[in-house]
């Protein structure tokens, strides 16, 4: 089965996913498979993180500012704001797909963790994330 989210975000930074995720795997009602989780954009990512600590989202998020400035002199592509270049790169050095076991009819997360979209752009947005539950 696959459905499409619409997930909306109020500004940049990491917004957790897990609950929307696991409707779809409940909703599909399989035992044992794998959930592809894939969003549609090049200025948005995903990730696998601690959803325990919030010092541990905001440290990874001030982590990837330092990492891939705004206003670096090299970048070319700017007509959309001096975010976006930024946003392409960051999304390049995550990743835009992930792939969750089920087990026991739910996605084999561990303990601490949880499913992020990671919105690379200061502007908020909505963002198509595309969930795939297969046997």
């Amino acid at each position: 089965m696959i459905k499409q989210l619409a997930v909306r975000v109020a500004a940049q930074g990491m917004h957790e996913i897990t609950a929307q995720i696991e409707a779809v795997v409940r909703e599909v009602g399989i035992r044992e498979g794998l959930c592809t989780v894939f969003v549609q954009h090049t200025s948005a990512s995903l990730i696998i993180q601690e959803n325990a600590d919030p010092s541990a989202r905001r440290d990874l998020e001030r982590w990837l500012e330092r990492l891939v400035p705004e206003g670096d002199a090299l970048y070319t592509h700017t007509t959309e704001g001096a975010d976006d270049m930024p946003a392409h790169i960051k999304s390049a050095l995550t990743a835009t797909s992930l792939s969750i076991p089920v087990t026991n009819g739910r996605l084999a997360l561990g303990t601490w963790q949880g499913i992020y979209l990671w919105e690379h752009r200061r502007a908020g947005a909505t963002r198509r994330v595309i969930v795939y539950v297969s046997e």
